[in-house]
């Protein structure tokens, strides 16, 4: 056998030293490798016990969080009970304005005919009651007139418009305008004791009111207590 055959090549030595370098690097690689998975399972741990200790601190955070929730839900809470409140006025304030122009839509119109029902009353009191049976075509006229007075206060209640004729009464300024003292009667001191003209209210609202002579008794007996319209 050659001797040269036992031995081995430069070829065979030189790709047994890269093989022993290559083992080298992959032992190396591997204690690389070892090392980073023990530095990332360190981490991981340290990280763990962080949480761990920071975890009683997230606790008030979130309370205060909380807290800060329900005040916003309160505070929206208000806001709605106040609109729905502020709601339910003009709900209530609508009703009441629409009654009321159903009631007084005929203000001005009762206003404008009180003046037809003045005159029917003059024409009845131009003839004295003693006289109108003088003349038949005369009664007949006032019969006519008194069937059209009697006609014309009927529609005026039927419409709720209310005549006044306060004689005997407390004096009212609510309801009465003092026109003359009347001294000398027979009603107590501040009682309406004549009536000049009847005044008229439609429902609680005064159309008009009556024009009065109060009574002034010489002996300055107390006046009479005016009555207090609860209605308005």
């Amino acid at each position: 056998m050659n001797e040269n055959e036992n031995n081995p090549t430069d070829e065979e030595m030189a790709a047994e030293e890269a093989a022993a370098m290559d083992a080298a690097n992959d032992a190396a690689a591997e204690e690389a490798a070892a090392a980073d998975t023990a530095r990332i399972d360190a981490l991981s741990a340290a990280l763990a016990g962080d949480m761990a200790e920071e975890e009683p601190e997230l606790v008030p955070a979130n309370d205060a969080r909380v807290l800060e929730l329900e005040a916003q839900v309160a505070e929206l809470r208000d806001n709605l009970l106040r609109a729905l409140a502020e709601t339910e006025n003009i709900r209530k304030r609508g009703e009441r304005q629409l009654e009321d122009a159903h009631k007084y839509a005929v203000t001005g119109f009762a206003r404008d005919i009180l003046s037809i029902a003045d005159n029917l009353e003059r024409a009845l009191d131009a003839v004295p009651e003693e006289r109108r049976d003088e003349h038949e075509l005369l009664g007949m006229l006032l019969e006519g007139v008194m069937a059209v007075q009697a006609g014309f206060l009927q529609t005026m209640v039927a419409n709720k418009i209310e005549r006044l004729v306060p004689l005997g009464e407390p004096f009212d300024p609510n309801l009465h305008e003092a026109m003359y003292e009347v001294p000398g009667t027979d009603f107590p001191n501040g009682t309406v004791a004549q009536v000049m003209e009847p005044g008229y209210r439609l429902h609680d609202r005064l159309l008009r009111p009556a024009r009065v002579g109060v009574a002034k008794s010489p002996n300055g007996d107390k006046p009479a207590d005016p009555k207090v319209d609860t209605t308005a």
